[in-house]
């Protein structure tokens, strides 16, 4: 799953290192999203798991990306449309059916399937390539259980291919990150991983003791990095940041990071939230504001903080760690909101082995680094960087 920005690591880079990782194909929720991705030149077939307008229908065809059909007249468009495109050349659309198991949001209901199914093997302009459904509480064993056993019904005996998810026949798919370690529901021919495949557990996911080495071992991807555009020293009684919501009721040393709500530091999190800086966890202090945090530095031991401190927004410097699982839980919300909350103007850097290897900027802009050839450096080869 890459969808809405890869979970705000950035779609394209991390659609490149799945890829190389052996992925069998790519998730998105719009063609937007998947268009991006092969404009980048990711070759890997790709899925968007929403109907898309029938204008939209021939540019998917053409670029070999799948979308999903459900009921209605949305899906009656798509193969219309799928059909006039195929008279202009276009290669076949291939669709994947979402069935409608208990979710509520979308899908064919059951006793439908099998009509969608005919329509789409009478027009050649389809191709049929998946069925799926998606879980509402893959925590919930019974329920999670009883939308699969709903989901096999439906798709037993269609009258096609399912048997080998080989390429060119149909694969069907159910579980995400929450039903592969929770165990709740078969593994079937494909598998979704969303939040897992950046690191987290799904907030509040009993784990199935069979799937607890694995959750155990997950590393969070993403950490945010700061470094303060001003430190100084503020007498007791001064205000900071909008309201005043926070006075200082002593001498403090006050640290400005240059990341606010523009960026997906939530507003909610003011008072609530923190940051580690030299091992040591501070508070945030005042209100969030569009571009700026602030954290009390006065209690950390040793030299002054000042602006060469690199401060741990997400991720683990010393002893401390602050996961977007912490952040959700202070402000009464999950780990997916905080994590594709993350705007477009955070740069990303992005590392292997240790080392960065391309850099993100909000333009557009990549840069890719590379081993100076004296082998003591890192230097910084310029694609489209913004000055």
């Amino acid at each position: 799953m890459v969808k809405a920005d890869a979970y705000g690591h950035g779609a394209v880079p991390v659609a490149f290192a799945l890829e190389a990782a052996g992925a069998d194909g790519l998730s998105v929720a719009t063609l937007d999203e998947a268009l991006e991705l092969r404009d980048a030149g990711v070759a890997l077939p790709i899925l968007v798991l929403y109907p898309v307008p029938g204008g939209q229908v021939e540019a998917a065809a053409w670029a070999h990306i799948a979308v999903t059909l459900g009921s209605g007249r949305v899906a009656e468009g798509t193969i219309a449309a799928a059909a006039g495109a195929s008279t202009t050349g276009a290669p076949p659309l291939v669709v994947h059916l979402e069935v409608e198991t208990g979710l509520g949001r979308g899908g064919v209901l059951p006793d439908g399937l099998g009509v969608l199914v005919d329509a789409i093997a009478a027009e050649p302009g389809v191709t049929l390539g998946g069925l799926w459904t998606h879980l509402a509480a893959p925590d919930d064993a019974d329920n999670a259980a009883g939308q699969d056993a709903r989901f096999a019904e439906a798709v037993v005996g269609l009258g096609v291919e399912v048997a080998d998810p080989a390429p060119g026949t149909v694969v069907r798919h159910v579980s995400g990150s929450g039903g592969l370690l929770g165990a709740t529901a078969g593994a079937w021919d494909a598998i979704r991983p969303g939040l897992a495949t950046y690191g987290l557990v799904p907030d509040g996911l009993h784990v199935a003791s069979a799937r607890e080495p694995g959750a155990t071992n997950l590393q969070p991807v993403l950490a945010l990095y700061a470094r303060p555009v001003r430190v100084v020293d503020l007498p007791a009684g001064h205000g900071v940041s909008y309201g005043p919501a926070f006075v200082t009721d002593r001498a403090s040393r006050i640290a400005t990071l240059p990341v606010g709500y523009g960026d997906g530091w939530r507003r909610t999190w003011t008072g609530l939230a923190s940051t580690i800086v030299r091992g040591v966890r501070v508070p945030l202090v005042g209100r969030v504001a569009m571009d700026a945090v602030m954290a009390d530095v006065t209690d950390v031991p040793g030299p002054p903080v000042t602006e060469d401190d690199e401060f741990v927004l997400i991720g683990r410097q010393g002893g401390e760690r602050i996961t977007g699982l912490d952040l959700a839980a202070a402000g009464g919300t999950i780990s997916y909101e905080v994590l594709t909350g993350m705007s477009r103007r955070l740069p990303r850097v992005y590392h292997a082995a240790g080392s960065p290897v391309e850099i993100r900027y909000l333009a557009g802009g990549r840069s890719e680094w590379r081993a100076s050839s004296s082998g003591t450096g890192i230097s910084v080869t310029s694609r489209s960087m913004p000055s």
